[in-house]
């Protein structure tokens, strides 16, 4: 028996309601043309996980063994263009990804690189190699970042809660 969860089928919906509510009518196109889907469509299936979101069905999304089925999407966002009814998908994978990583199931990758950007206010550390090619070329230090302020923001949305901060 499939248990329909409400809550996430009235968050996904929720972000189509704006003029109209558009509805998803299984075309089929974001799959056919999404390059993830090309090649691994056993693993990574657009459509099927656009309608398990707006039918509510948060089992057939989080509860998998194969986390790909979700984190697949590199958010190229090839579906929004092809999709005839103007359905962000990209938009419902990223609410998706979002409630996958609240509930702890994001891939380790995700938390590793939230943890430095929390730790060093940027996604990838200053090297010194390239400080000294930098100089090398008469380009100007780079100013690093203040990380106090980027923790402060990144603390406002609890991420220091999610990767144990």
């Amino acid at each position: 028996m499939v248990v329909i969860d409400y809550e996430l089928k009235k968050k996904i919906m929720d972000v189509h309601i704006k003029d109209a509510l558009k509805f998803c009518y299984q075309c089929n196109r974001c799959t056919d043309n999404c390059p993830i889907s090309s090649i691994a469509p056993i693993r990574y299936d657009p459509r099927m996980l656009i309608l398990a979101s707006f039918l509510g069905f948060k089992e057939r999304i989080f509860d998998s063994e194969d986390n790909f089925r979700l984190w697949g999407c590199t958010v190229c966002d090839t579906c929004d263009e092809v999709c005839p009814q103007k359905i962000e998908l990209t938009e419902i994978f990223a609410i998706l990804k979002n409630m996958s990583v609240a509930m702890g199931q994001g891939p380790p990758y995700y938390t590793t690189q939230a943890t430095a950007i929390y730790e060093n206010g940027k996604a990838i550390p200053s090297q010194p190699a390239i400080e000294r090619r930098r100089e090398q070329l008469g380009l100007p230090k780079i100013e690093p970042p203040n990380v106090e302020e980027v923790q402060k923001i990144l603390n406002q949305t609890k991420l220091n809660k999610i990767i144990g901060k």
